[in-house]
């Protein structure tokens, strides 16, 4: 089978997943990079010398050929390439084709109703409902906005991004966390609103009330950095904070190892977030905001993760008070949160059950996984997500 991914550019989010691809098919394995990288993802660390990867072609350096293997390969995935002739001219043929997307309406759903909007998404999806298509779904919430607009019915599958995978043995798990007798916390990510670093500064103030011991891990740069850090020393806490600046996801890795708590407070804005599945494979217990696209597939709520709603900063501190209070019973759960990623949601099982589920599109047999990737994605309303998750109301 020759299995081509096309998508803007590779990234280190994706390399895990395109390396297990290679090492399955390859020669027979492309991925297409459609753009360069953008300077702003540049500055970031995102940039990657495509050169050493053998199985990346760039379509504004080797158009021609880009183009053929796009034509001619048994089974084609699409991400976001900003060239949408490319996917319609594959669709026109009927060959096997699939698309990975994140949410389309992340500010909304109130915006399917525009029809300028909707003409758009008929032409780039809606239009293909009933040819030999597949959406897989980067994200929770994904499934819901494309059925609200009538696409893809009864061919939405769970996907995500899958970061670089660490193992470790029974030792090394239990010996890897700081032992100083404070919990340690980490937060990773852009200073930005949407990601609501603020929230940190409130939560150690409540912290510190309690007469509670903890370090909070502090990973990042952005607009908001200088505030933030501006707040904690007016609040008498730089003693309970370490602030590192921009990070290299090795070493965001490395510290989230140490970490007991990893605290992700980004709102609904964020289409997926992979620091989930760094901080669940570091053996961190997660505390995420339900609305965030990775929570839904990967957390279940008091098992291997807590989750709170709607971005809400009073149910996510009252969530890690009561980590903080019962810890002994509930660390549990980071341990359960290693397990999730090593055993399910990994780069290496989601290669395997992309080219089995692959195979058997060309048969013309849609088998979806029983759990994980490439299990079927559920359209569950952003409204009722919290719900679904825990049985409970997001009162």
């Amino acid at each position: 089978m020759t299995f081509t991914f096309a998508s803007n550019y590779i990234n280190h989010h994706q390399i895990p997943l395109c390396d297990a691809l290679y090492r399955n098919l390859g020669e027979d394995f492309t991925f297409i990079q459609t753009m360069p990288m953008e300077k702003e993802r540049l500055a970031m660390g995102w940039g990657v010398d495509v050169q050493k990867l053998p199985y990346v072609k760039c379509l504004y350096e080797e158009e021609y050929d880009c183009l053929k293997r796009i034509a001619e390969s048994d089974v084609v995935l699409f991400g976001w390439t900003e060239r949408e002739e490319l996917a319609a001219s594959r669709l026109s043929t009927g060959k096997a084709t699939m698309r990975v997307s994140e949410r389309i309406y992340r500010e909304g759903q109130w915006k399917a109703v525009s029809p300028r909007g909707l003409a758009a998404k008929y032409r780039e999806h809606i239009q293909y409902r009933r040819r030999n298509v597949c959406m897989l779904c980067a994200g929770a919430y994904a499934a819901s906005d494309f059925h609200l607009i009538g696409a893809y019915p009864g061919k939405m599958f769970q996907w995500g991004y899958f970061t670089a995978l660490r193992t470790y043995s029974e030792e090394q798990f239990e010996q890897m966390k700081f032992r100083d007798g404070a919990l340690h916390i980490v937060w990773a990510g852009r200073f930005i609103p949407l990601k609501h670093p603020e929230y940190v500064v409130r939560l150690a103030k409540r912290l510190q009330a309690g007469g509670y011991r903890f370090c909070i891990h502090m990973l990042g740069d952005g607009e908001l950095e200088p505030q933030i850090r501006q707040d904690v020393e007016k609040a008498g806490l730089s003693s309970c904070f370490r602030f590192y600046g921009y990070t290299a996801p090795e070493q965001v890795r490395d510290v989230m190892e140490k970490c007991h708590i990893h605290l992700f407070t980004s709102n609904h804005l964020e289409g997926w977030g992979a620091v989930v599945n760094e901080g669940m494979n570091s053996g961190c217990v997660e505390v995420v905001n339900a609305q965030v696209g990775a929570a839904p597939y990967l957390i279940r709520h008091g098992e291997n993760g807590l989750v709170y709603p709607d971005d809400r900063y009073d149910k996510m501190e009252a969530l890690m008070l009561d980590l903080f209070a019962h810890w002994e019973e509930r660390r549990q759960m980071g341990r359960a949160a290693y397990e999730t990623i090593r055993d399910i949601w990994n780069a290496e099982r989601a290669a395997a059950e992309l080219l089995r589920f692959a195979e058997g599109v060309l048969r013309d047999e849609i088998v979806p996984a029983k759990e994980g990737p490439l299990s079927v994605a559920r359209p569950v309303r952003p409204g009722r997500m919290y719900e679904v998750m825990t049985g409970r109301k997001n009162g």
